[in-house]
């Protein structure tokens, strides 16, 4: 523990939903949710006007549309979160050189190790100046939370939220704590929350009388002794800059189970090239492919391939992942693929012939069904979501994943064959271009028609128009960037009234 609060957590306000509403002027105010748009689906965040309705993270997106029939239902778009995020952590990189991302959208950060606060007031300042900063860089709020440890500062940024900054200043950590719910504290979850529950223990001050002791004959000596210290607001973790990956991995969670041999061959094909493109984004190479297929009844097989080196290239994966699939039964259907690389390297291997050639002398890691495996998403990972896109079984439900085809916001494959694949299905919320027009994106489709909002970061609110799915002159467009703040106000005067 610090003598000064120099310990500062930043969490940005509902990330996703917040940068949906910053590109899209149509949708500021409104109730927004994103996150997996099919049947199976899963919140990935909501607006906080999407949370009056009782809309929440990792909640099947069936269920949230119950709750708020108005929201506005997108996909994500990954490209441009990290785009934002990028921003965010340049920011907190200028205050100090230890800096601990933890998602695209939080980080700590030592202030006292750059030499921007020694006391509660320079901490105070420098927590205000970098709300400010990120206002006028993205548009977008986020809350800061200060203090003597990790632990208090991510308390401190909770009950800052939204928009706010909170210090906790040293001597005053068990006087807060206290009437807190023990799910405040970092590691109590559900199932634990429930079995202090029912032992009469509902807040921290409650779990700092209940004594070490205690603790430990209820969960056990490790957990115990962590969940009395933290009781007492003590935390003595350091502030890590920059945690490597430890893979890099995609997948994809079908609307309808995939039976067809040919068409499930063709979607691994599709994440490998996926896989190798956020690889390659990284700046790494791999050793290991992952394959991880989800079946009709819930069941998770993985399997692994190791190659001889680490490798980028695209045909190497792709028919890693093809081998990997020959040994899994899909016959009852499949309702998720994945495909991943661990054993990251910044390098490749020059032989990739005899990569491809002798690759299957390590072939066969299976994994226990319903583990998951490393390679495929764990926490801190280059992976295709942060806070659960995917679907709504257990553990998968809060991960980070892409359950929703496209994330990136293009066009994406329609169920059938690699006929249907080819064709054009545009989903809520992807950017597009018309050539008359200009930019926009889609507010819906069906029935051969798609709707499309045609407005930009820092416009007025847009028009909206009608075109058939297959218009020549409409086409999938990349991300544009937000806008600053300041700039908004300039181009839209009467946002300021």
């Amino acid at each position: 523990m610090r003598a000064a609060p120099t310990i500062l957590h930043l969490d940005m306000d509902a990330f996703y939903a917040s940068v949906e509403q910053a590109s899209k002027p149509s949708l500021r105010g409104k109730a927004v949710i994103v996150g997996g748009l099919g049947p199976r689906g899963v919140v990935a965040t909501a607006s906080y006007e999407a949370r009056r309705f009782g809309v929440h993270s990792a909640m099947p997106t069936a269920q949230a549309r119950r709750l708020c029939p108005n929201g506005a239902y997108l996909i994500p778009r990954f490209s441009l979160y990290r785009e934002v995020s990028d921003l965010v952590m340049g920011l907190l990189r200028e205050l100090s050189p230890l800096v601990e991302p933890l998602s695209l959208d939080e980080a700590f950060v030592d202030l006292e190790a750059g030499g921007t606060a020694f006391d509660s007031a320079s901490a105070r300042a420098t927590g205000e100046r970098l709300r400010a900063d990120i206002a006028a860089a993205t548009g977008l709020s986020g809350s800061v939370g200060l203090a003597g440890s990790k632990m208090l500062a991510k308390v401190a940024s909770e009950e800052a939220k939204p928009a706010g900054l909170l210090v906790i200043e040293p001597g005053t950590e068990r006087e807060l704590l206290a009437p807190m719910s023990v799910r405040t504290l970092p590691g109590v979850g559900p199932a634990t929350g429930e079995h202090l529950r029912r032992a009469g223990i509902t807040t921290v001050g409650e779990l700092a009388e209940a004594g070490e002791d205690e603790l430990v004959r209820m969960v056990g000596k490790a957990h115990g002794v962590g969940l009395y210290r933290m009781a007492l607001g003590l935390d003595d973790r350091p502030v890590v800059a920059e945690r490597d990956a430890k893979s890099v991995s995609v997948e994809d969670t079908f609307d309808v189970d995939l039976h067809d041999r040919v068409r499930i061959r063709f979607e691994v094909q599709r994440l490998a090239d996926r896989c190798v493109g956020r690889l390659r984004a990284s700046g790494h190479s791999g050793r290991t492919i992952v394959l991880k297929v989800r079946r009709y009844d819930f069941s998770t097989l993985t399997r692994s391939e190791t190659l001889r080196g680490p490798t980028d290239d695209p045909s190497v994966v792709r028919e890693a992942a093809a081998r990997l699939l020959e040994g899994v039964d899909t016959t009852g259907g499949v309702r998720l693929l994945g495909v991943g690389v661990t054993g990251l390297a910044d390098y490749t291997q020059e032989d990739l012939f005899a990569q491809a050639l002798g690759a299957g002398a390590e072939e066969g890691g299976a994994v226990a069904e319903g583990v998951a495996p490393e390679g495929i998403a764990p926490e801190g990972d280059v992976s295709d979501g942060e806070k659960g896109a995917g679907e709504p079984d257990g553990a998968g439900a809060a991960a980070g994943t892409a359950g929703v085809a496209a994330a990136a916001g293009g066009p994406v494959a329609e169920a059938g064959g690699p006929e249907a694949a080819a064709g054009r299905h545009w989903p809520a919320g992807s950017d597009v271009r018309h050539a008359l027009y200009g930019p926009g994106w889609v507010q819906g489709s069906g029935v051969g028609r798609v709707t499309v909002r045609f407005e930009q970061p820092g416009s007025p609110p847009g028009r909206v128009r009608t075109f058939r799915l297959d218009d020549p002159e409409l086409e999938s467009s990349d991300p544009l960037p937000l806008v600053g703040r300041a700039a908004r106000v300039r181009q839209d005067p009467e946002e300021t009234a």
